[in-house]
């Protein structure tokens, strides 16, 4: 047989096979000897797609008798909100690396469908934070950008760790903290308070912040709230002609001895 006739008749059998192939005669290491780029990707980025699926449980037909070699995300997912969504592809542009999602314009409702208490933490806390795309500050899926890229530290020790101790990011402005805060995180906000309490010569400079500002910022203790030393000093006729200590003694910051 000449070289010739010999390619002709490598190239129709080819053709043959190709004709009569269906993808459940398929084995994953079949699929590999020509699609070289694919296993690659769900071996570094597959997922459960490497994990849970083989080739043909998702490609269940072959050109050029099956015309669906790529099906509908649909078919093995559907049991969620976010499944609900139409064109998968806007995000998951590659199936074989479905959680690298591209992420274009502003996003914030096909994040809602898996992230939904997120959601309800933004409509029901209204901050800044609100009016934002949630790509906006979540660039990448699962990015978890410093709080610091749009935000000035309070002061220069702080870190992403030391915001989230005080303001939860999806509704930053409930404020809340442990006894253990640094005063001058509060100082840099409540500059004239700090400054009056470094001149003050009462015990109160030597107290933190939180010492009496407890828990939950913008609580403002009554003073009596503290037993001891206050508790009530004063006779019931004085308390009931001067109910407020501050008419006497200043505020807490700048005390009147």
């Amino acid at each position: 047989m000449g070289k010739k006739a010999g390619v002709l008749f490598l190239l129709v059998t080819l053709v043959m096979f190709c004709g009569n192939v269906r993808a459940e005669e398929l084995l994953d290491s079949d699929c590999v000897k020509c699609h070289k780029v694919q296993p690659t990707t769900i071996a570094d980025q597959g997922g459960k797609h490497k994990t849970e699926v083989g080739c043909v449980d998702c490609h269940t037909q072959h050109p050029p008798e099956g015309q669906q070699a790529i099906p509908e995300c649909s078919v093995c997912h559907s049991d969620k909100p976010h499944y609900d969504l139409e064109n998968c592809a806007a995000c998951h542009s590659d199936t074989h690396a479905p959680m690298q999602l591209k992420i274009e314009g502003d996003v914030t409702d096909p994040c809602l469908t898996c992230h939904a208490g997120e959601g309800k933490q933004l409509k029901d806390h209204p901050s800044a934070h609100t009016d934002l795309a949630c790509n906006e500050c979540h660039t990448e899926h699962r990015l978890i950008p410093e709080c610091m890229e749009c935000h000035e530290k309070h002061s220069e020790d702080m870190d992403l760790k030391s915001c989230l101790i005080c303001h939860p990011v999806h509704m930053p402005l409930v404020i809340t903290y442990d006894q253990d805060l640094p005063s001058n995180y509060c100082g840099t906000c409540h500059g004239e308070a700090a400054a009056l309490l470094s001149k003050n010569t009462t015990k109160h400079k030597d107290l933190s912040c939180v010492y009496c500002h407890r828990a939950k910022h913008k609580m403002v203790p009554t003073c009596i709230s503290c037993k001891i030393p206050h508790g009530e000093p004063h006779p019931a006729k004085m308390l009931a002609k001067y109910p407020e200590c501050g008419q006497c003694h200043g505020i807490a910051h700048d005390i009147r001895k």
